[in-house]
């Protein structure tokens, strides 16, 4: 039985892209210092970026278009994340398991987007 979506935290891509960037916040604490303002900052901005864009999209998904456009940007945002997170384990920062374990998640969310993406029909279009 699916429950009725009011808002977009209530998109299970939304909560697991939250969670999964949350985690990367509490895990990028230990990275070194002088890694501050280059990989931490990037991997921080676009791992919140891929739940942010769900967000505004969700606010403006009665324009399909807009909405969807907002789902490529997360899309986008997630790759780029899975790049921070390749130099992340490369660099010696993160486990590899806690590396395969992200990657995962990424893959699922990744995933999840697609198929909101492909289904996603506006009410307009519905009447």
């Amino acid at each position: 039985m699916n429950s009725e979506i009011i808002s977009f935290f209530d998109l299970q891509v939304y909560q697991l892209s939250h969670k999964t960037a949350m985690e990367f916040f509490w895990l990028s604490k230990s990275f070194p210092v002088e890694e501050r303002y280059s990989l931490t900052d990037q991997i921080r901005r676009s791992s919140r970026s891929i739940s942010a864009n769900i967000a505004e999209g969700w606010g403006k998904r009665l324009f399909e278009n807009v909405f969807k456009r907002h789902l490529i940007d997360a899309m986008g945002s997630l790759e780029e994340t899975k790049a921070w997170l390749h130099f992340c384990v490369s660099c010696g920062y993160i486990e590899i398991e806690k590396y395969d374990s992200l990657m995962l998640c990424y893959t699922e969310i990744g995933s999840k987007l697609w198929k909101l993406h492909e289904n996603w029909r506006s009410r307009s279009k519905q009447s």
